[in-house]
């Protein structure tokens, strides 16, 4: 048995065409003929509700008057001076990024992760893997499902990679074998991941560049939740990828950076010659942002303050959960993202549990099975989980998870 074929690697051809449809729509077939217990409280959603910066109205009603042109899809130039001179701040980089040729903007990361996929493919497949082998594309599993849907789009085969307790969540690197590499058009990576909150070390950042550097293939590294953690601010990609910043590009967002989820700006970073492609795709293909929006996002890099602020707010609603939670469902505090990752495989598992909170707490939570896919083996690393949300306000969130210890005790 080879390194590639060993049953922790999760290949498509073993297990069927994986299915593409939203967690959230599964979760609500779950729930639809169920009434809630309570007055419902979500936590299912990853969005947002601390306040908005209060910068972002005047800016956007300075500038409403562009709402009237068409904006260009690489940005503004202004756009990528902000983002430079943000990573610079936040990141011991080798250099500069080159705002006019490093820097895209995006609407949102979740289309920009999507249409990479296909991008990838065209720009690393000609050169991947033996003549007629089908382009690989690895996945952390579980995952962010735009992942998934840009391997799938791309005629990619995903490979879901285990990303358990066992593993740190995070994908054993030293468990790929050089076949799989060969055939990697591109790995999907989150730092802080999502749903168990996991960042990953410099030294790990370092091993995964070497490999995509080795086998020609593309990181796309997303790193939306760079900004909320408890101690120590997560390395990024960007760090690990040497001066030129070949094999990496790097996918931010000021959804939760700044809880701004509805003004759809985010951006891609990194290696220069795989964005002049992705443009190409782009320009075609992908939504423009609105260029009141983009100043707003300029705003939003220049300012620290607001983010300080938030990610205050996130603290406190995790000193709650290690109060009112303490050493229950194999609770965790997590190195960054506002996610809870709970093991209930004591109570029944993802979606039995996730039902009984629903029916008698009025809690809406996102079963872990529908974040990830079922393995070689036939097992699903999401199975014995439930993820939660930390988005609502702190009375709000003690609430919920008074409820839920209540519920499960």
């Amino acid at each position: 048995m080879t390194r590639e074929s060993a049953p922790n690697l999760v290949r498509a051809t073993a297990v069927g065409a994986p299915s593409a449809r939203s967690p959230f729509v599964r979760l609500r077939e779950l729930l639809a003929d169920t009434p809630p217990g309570q007055s419902p409280i979500s936590l299912a959603v990853g969005e947002p509700q601390h306040p908005i910066p209060a910068f972002v109205g005047p800016v956007i009603s300075a500038h409403v008057a562009e709402f009237g042109r068409y904006p260009m899809n690489r940005g503004l130039d202004e756009f990528g001076e902000a983002v430079g001179k943000w990573l610079d701040r936040r990141y011991r980089l080798p250099r500069r990024v080159d705002p006019a040729s490093e820097v895209l903007v995006l609407n949102g990361t979740r289309e920009g992760l999507f249409l990479a996929g296909i991008a990838a493919r065209n720009y690393v497949a000609p050169r991947a893997g033996k003549l007629g082998e089908k382009p690989a594309v690895l996945i952390p599993n579980p995952f962010y499902a735009a992942y998934a849907a840009g391997a799938i789009a791309a005629d990619c085969e995903p490979v879901y990679l285990p990303a358990t307790a066992a593993t740190g969540f995070l994908p054993d690197l030293d468990a790929l074998g050089e076949d799989l590499l060969a055939r990697t058009v591109a790995f999907y990576l989150a730092s802080p991941s999502n749903p168990q909150g996991a960042v990953a070390e410099r030294a790990y950042l370092d091993k995964l560049t070497a490999l995509a550097r080795r086998f020609g293939f593309l990181v796309l590294s997303d790193e939306c939740y760079c900004e909320i953690y408890s101690d120590r601010a997560p390395s990024g990609m960007l760090e690990a990828a040497g001066a030129d910043f070949h094999n990496v590009v790097v996918f931010h967002s000021l959804s939760k950076r700044s809880s701004l989820p509805g003004l759809r700006v985010g951006f891609a970073a990194g290696d220069r010659k795989f964005l002049a492609s992705y443009l190409e795709l782009r320009n075609v293909a992908a939504p423009q942002v609105p260029t009141p929006l983009q100043h707003a996002a300029i705003a939003a890099y220049s300012d620290e303050k607001h983010v300080e602020d938030n990610r205050r707010l996130y603290r406190e609603k995790f000193d709650l959960a290690d109060q009112i939670i303490g050493d229950r469902y194999n609770y965790r505090r997590p190195a960054g993202g506002f996610f809870l990752w709970l093991d209930v495989s004591a109570h029944g598992g993802s979606e039995v549990v996730t039902q009984r909170l629903w029916r008698e707490a009025g809690l809406r939570v996102v079963p872990g099975r529908y974040l990830a896919r079922e393995q070689a083996d036939g097992t699903n690393p999401g199975a014995a989980y439930i993820r939660v949300a930390m988005v609502q306000d702190k009375e709000i969130t003690a609430e919920a998870l008074h409820r839920l210890v209540a519920v499960l005790d």
